[in-house]
């Protein structure tokens, strides 16, 4: 993985800026020997901030940045003259991405609209300048606030991609070759276990040129929830989408307890991810003839629309789009 490109989970220290000082200043002219006080407040120190870029896909760039640090607010002068405010800081996020407290593991934000900005980090307020602790009773105040100290602290940047149907299958159960075979997706497909390292995207086009994303998520096998595999890596990707397309390939000796122990470490994960609409294929179908088929049918889970395909043969495949097309607008 040192080579690859996509980064889903950073670490970054972020400090916000600190807040500008009032100024004590009083007025000084000439003909004017007790213009009062005209000290300007401070600027505000700089923020933190998260913007969702639709154009970004990984958290690759940020890799490298493990300290972010805002601009101070300017200090307010004389004249009543506001100090600057502190330059923010914009770190463009891919959509999806969630923002944790890295201590408490406490998730703050998730963004998920194209240009959304929230911060992450708020800058210290600038302070009052005496102008503003003037009265009737204390007309020369000699005194002025100084700056709110920014804020700092450790995040974690995680990547939960957007797709509107998501694979779920154990390695090598076909889904890199079904994402090659429906979309102009291009990922890597060879006869061994883990081949997919990372989740793959692709645009499956359908009828009057609508469409819908697929994501090709990396094996899951049975442990995945505690960590065996690279299980607790990329489950979190299929918590955001929609459709959850389960493939068994056709070679498999037991297909319910396959579709059981997918099923199984998806609600040890996350139990919410049962309440998504599922849809069964079995791959690989050009293996079987029509007795076979009969066959297999009653072993099936009857809760779960099923269907055989091949993406070698093309087999069925108009068909799992239609299939998948209904699901996600029911």
């Amino acid at each position: 993985m040192a080579d690859s490109n996509f980064i889903d989970y950073v670490k970054i220290f972020c400090r916000s800026g600190n807040g500008g000082a009032g100024s004590m200043h009083l007025r000084r002219e000439k003909y004017v020997p007790k213009g009062g006080p005209d000290g300007g407040d401070g600027g505000r120190g700089g923020h933190i901030i998260l913007r969702a870029n639709p154009q970004f896909w990984t958290l690759i760039h940020l890799k490298y940045r493990k300290h972010v640090m805002a601009e101070h607010g300017a200090a307010g002068s004389g004249q009543l003259c506001k100090g600057k405010n502190g330059e923010d800081v914009i770190l463009d996020v891919p959509l999806g991405t969630v923002a944790k407290d890295a201590e408490t593991g406490e998730v703050l934000m998730e963004l998920l609209e194209p240009g959304e900005e929230k911060i992450l980090i708020p800058g210290g307020r600038g302070g009052l300048g005496n102008n503003n602790f003037k009265s009737a009773t204390n007309q020369t105040p000699r005194y002025a606030q100084p700056g709110e100290p920014g804020q700092e602290g450790w995040f974690i940047l995680e990547l939960k991609i957007l797709a509107d149907v998501g694979l779920v299958g154990f390695p090598n159960a076909g889904k890199s070759t079904l994402l090659a075979a429906v979309t102009a997706a291009k990922p890597k497909i060879a006869n061994y276990a883990f081949t997919t390292l990372e989740p793959n995207l692709g645009i499956v086009r359908y009828y009057d040129d609508q469409s819908f994303v697929m994501a090709d998520i990396p094996g899951i096998i049975e442990g995945a929830h505690e960590g065996k595999g690279i299980g607790l890596r990329f489950l979190r990707h299929i918590e955001r989408n929609s459709i959850l397309l389960f493939l068994i390939p056709a070679d498999t000796d037991d297909f319910k307890k396959a579709y059981d122990i997918l099923l199984n470490e998806l609600r040890l994960y996350n139990p919410e991810l049962l309440v998504k609409e599922r849809v069964l294929a079995i791959s690989k179908s050009d293996m079987l003839d029509e007795k076979m088929i009969s066959e297999i049918e009653p072993t099936l889970p009857t809760d779960v629309p099923h269907i055989f395909f091949s993406s070698v043969s093309g087999e069925n495949l108009p068909a799992l789009k239609t299939m998948l097309w209904d699901a996600l607008h029911r």
